[in-house]
């Protein structure tokens, strides 16, 4: 080993340990929903060295990267062995996603990956991409991981390498390590992404939301977030998806919608985080919003505030693929609340709130109603009231 080379390995363990430890810093928030974080809890650079470079002196004399990470986001989250971990998206350099799981104290700061990647087994059709995975500890015992796994169509025109088939992929576990890889959700639906898994039975069977499209871009006639129920997981099939949260013309989720994360149970409803998604002639737009379902009928919305809960901001709104905020986790400790968001395909951030203060936006919020006349309606009653109060 050189000099040369071992003062570059100090430089890049130096560097990568001072970015784990670095604190996080909160920001100034005026909306009150919940608080924002300055730095991202999971990147890139986050990755363990030994996985991105060769060791070895006489095979890497250069010290260079030799399997360059690109981006970790969009991840499924739970509280373990008391501390809260990220199954994250990591993207390597060539485009293919894996999980990977991270872990932190606080969950705002200090998160470092696990000494290996997760392996998961292919299914009986192998996937080409596996990526944004859900994670639901059921009250069957054990923790399932719902995410997509995307495949080349055999359909696709010769030359076309761009069509794919999105399938829910559903895997297994009790240690978050060992997976077993279960069949695919079946559905009446072409393709299905950002598929959830309820976390108790309903009426004794398995229930799921679903999000239906037609192709592997657009939802088509797919109307939102779906509902249907399976008699077991092993080889989970539904047989009727019913649409319990519909895409709406110029609103948020005109384009396409999807829930999250598994809803929250709350003494008054399940609460529920999705992403909705909105053309612009910059692209499309990604952000998140909520709202409540009935606690004995979960497929019943009860509450639905209009407009977006949680949107991109500043750096949060450039990457891979700009202007986004999706997010497929979030965690629960005691009152507070941890939402782990991806910012535009490339990085993670945490927002922190309550399940009061969720509760609170989402029932006293008014819906949208879906008109400008209307809106220009609901914003004068706050200013009248307000005036009223303060006596101008």
């Amino acid at each position: 080993m050189t000099k040369e080379f071992q003062l570059r390995l100090d430089e890049l363990t130096r560097g990568h340990e001072h970015l784990i430890q670095r604190p996080n810093e909160p920001l100034p928030e005026t909306s009150g929903w919940f608080q924002r974080y300055r730095y991202p809890v999971l990147t890139a650079a986050h990755a363990p060295l030994h996985w991105r470079f060769d060791f070895d002196p006489e095979a890497n004399p250069f010290l260079l990267e030799r399997q360059a990470v690109n981006a970790a986001f969009n991840v499924g989250t739970m509280e373990w062995n008391g501390k809260i971990v990220l199954m994250a998206r990591v993207e390597g350099a060539d485009r293919k996603s894996f999980f990977a799981v991270a872990e932190s104290a606080n969950g705002i700061d200090g998160f470092r990956f696990w000494d290996y990647p997760v392996v998961m087994p292919e299914g009986e059709e192998p996937e080409t991409n596996v990526y944004d995975m859900r994670l639901t500890a059921h009250e069957d015992g054990w923790i399932y991981g719902l995410f997509c796994a995307e495949r080349k169509d055999p359909s696709a025109p010769p030359g076309d390498l761009s069509s794919a088939v999105a399938q829910c992929g559903v895997a297994r576990t009790h240690d978050l390590k060992k997976w077993e890889r279960l069949d695919d959700l079946r559905t009446p639906s072409a393709q299905q992404r950002n598929c959830v898994l309820h976390p108790e039975f309903v009426d004794g069977s398995y229930a799921f939301y679903t999000r239906p499209q037609d192709s592997f871009i657009e939802a088509g006639r797919g109307g939102g977030i779906g509902w249907g129920l399976a008699a077991n997981m092993e080889h989970a099939t539904i047989a009727e998806e019913t649409i319990i949260e519909r895409r709406e013309y110029h609103t948020i989720n005109e384009v396409k919608n999807g829930l999250g994360p598994a809803p929250i149970k709350t003494a008054k409803g399940w609460l529920h985080l999705a992403h909705g998604v909105r053309n612009t002639a910059a692209g499309l737009r990604y952000v998140l919003y909520c709202f409540l379902c009935d606690l004995a009928e979960p497929h019943k919305v009860t509450a639905h505030p209009g407009g977006y809960f949680l949107g991109p901001l500043g750096e949060e709104r450039v990457g891979d693929v700009s202007n986004v905020a999706f997010s497929n986790g979030w965690v629960v400790r005691g009152d507070d609340v941890f939402i782990y968001y991806g910012a535009s395909d490339t990085r993670t951030y945490v927002a922190t709130t309550t399940v009061e203060r969720l509760l609170d936006y989402v029932l006293n919020t008014p819906p949208d109603p879906l008109r400008s006349a209307l809106c220009v309606e609901q914003r004068i009653a706050l200013i009248d009231k307000n005036r009223a109060r303060s006596g101008k």
